[in-house]
């Protein structure tokens, strides 16, 4: 039988096979992991559905396939294998061509065109997944007039984007050129340069290759801006400092950032268009009413973003719990699709790593992201005396598009306002 990738669920439309877990000619269990495939929303690994042997992988690893596309065969128990390998022994993934050879212009003219499970076919073929085309339809596209820049040509969603905010000059295709000159027009030049030394390629996959593609997004979609405060936090340093003994007897690592949130929650309520998406499609913006925060982690495999939800409802004690049990879930690759969905409002700290201040990138569709830095011991004029005081960097990056300038100003103010005394937000 093939088997399919199924639907995951929650609106994915296609997934990346980041590893296989079997090998072809390898027996598997039924609810044996067989794959791990990674999608917009999470990694997961795929079980096989059956008992039997692995006949074929037709999916390479780094291969992205629309749900419903067949991804391996595996013969049953007293099933003859439908396909032998060619050598005689286990048929790699990488044996398999990613794409058939394109066909002659006489054979493309007397073939009607016909769609399959993962490009549409128009005069000449276009690699485009399905929910690729559904944005190309949606916004008005014609795919053939845009240039893939995905593996072998595939026209991505990012692609797409850029020609409709304009930031991409669209391929201009009249009539119905041939095949091969389809494939070298909708081929990239490589850039030419002369490398110093050895040169390693390394593959773009897996949630290296989502992280690419999540920040194409957010960059040529919003229009970022970024605006820096620096903010006393004082206070919050002997205030956490008071309560390290009971952190220690709850058995939670308490940080600053359940500080921040706490702090953070009463300034969006000031502010809530910086709690907000911007629905392109429709024109809108949407006020969101939950204060899901996100929590950008750093892991081995690259950045990932949990989500704290109904953070508004929940204590000092709570967040800090939640904070350490979503971080180890993630570096540990055990988050789930729900912990990484509904975010409102992204928190990036890079305060343990050090530096002043940095720009981050919007969590699109988000229209916000807070900055937090280190805390440094500064001196600091207060009224008329100089004083040793714990200085932070805050910045803050808005879709300037949904917020203006001002507004992030102010909201940064409100937020100064509440971190400098933490008896603000306790009783906000």
């Amino acid at each position: 039988m093939e088997f399919k990738l199924p639907d995951i669920g929650e609106g994915v439309a296609e997934g990346e096979i980041t590893k296989w877990l079997v090998k072809a000619g390898e027996s598997v269990k039924a609810d044996q992991p067989m794959v791990e495939v990674m999608t917009d929303k999470a990694t997961v690994e795929i079980p096989s559905p059956m008992n039997g042997t692995i006949d074929e992988l037709l999916a390479n690893e780094g291969e992205t396939v629309p749900v419903g596309q067949a991804i391996v065969r595996i013969a049953g128990a007293g099933d003859s294998a439908v396909k032998k390998p060619s050598n005689g022994g286990a048929h790699a993934p990488q044996d398999r061509p990613v794409s058939q050879p394109a066909p002659t212009k006489s054979a493309a003219t007397k073939s009607a065109p016909a769609e399959d499970s993962s490009a549409e076919v128009l005069p000449f073929k276009v690699l485009a997944t399905p929910a690729t085309r559904k944005l190309a339809r949606d916004l008005q596209i014609d795919l053939t007039r845009v240039e893939g820049t995905g593996p072998h040509g595939r026209i991505t969603k990012v692609d797409v984007q850029m020609v409709y905010e304009g930031k991409q000059a669209a391929t201009s295709r009249s009539s119905h050129p041939s095949p091969s000159t389809a494939v070298a027009t909708r081929t990239k030049a490589p850039v030419s340069y002369v490398p110093s030394g050895s040169v390693e390629r390394i593959p773009l996959r897996g949630v290296r290759k989502k992280i690419a593609e999540a920040m194409t997004r957010s960059k040529h979609t919003a229009a970022h801006f970024t605006y820096v405060e620096e903010v006393d936090m004082s206070e919050i340093v002997k205030m956490r400092s008071a309560a390290k003994e009971e952190a220690k007897a709850r058995g939670i690592k308490l940080t600053f950032l359940p500080f921040i949130i706490k702090a953070l929650i009463p300034a969006l309520r000031e502010f809530p268009y910086l709690n907000s998406s911007l629905d392109d499609e429709n024109q809108e913006i949407l006020l969101k009413g939950d204060f899901n925060i996100g929590i950008a982690t750093d892991t081995d495999n690259g950045l990932m973003v949990p989500v704290i939800k109904t953070a508004d409802r929940k204590s000092i004690w709570d967040l800090a719990d939640e904070i350490e049990t979503l971080s180890e879930k993630t570096r540990t690759g055990k988050v789930s699709v729900d912990d990484l969905k509904g975010g409102t409002f992204t928190i990036t700290n890079a305060g343990s790593i050090g530096g002043v201040f940095a720009t981050p990138v919007i969590n699109h569709p988000e229209v916000a992201i807070l900055g937090v830095n280190a805390i440094r011991k500064r001196p600091v004029v207060k009224g008329d005396q100089i004083a040793i005081a714990d200085m932070m960097f805050l910045s803050l990056s808005v879709d300037h598009r949904v917020v203006d300038g001002a507004d992030a100003a102010r909201f940064m103010n409100r937020l100064v306002y509440f971190l400098s005394d933490p008896k603000r937000f306790v009783f906000a």
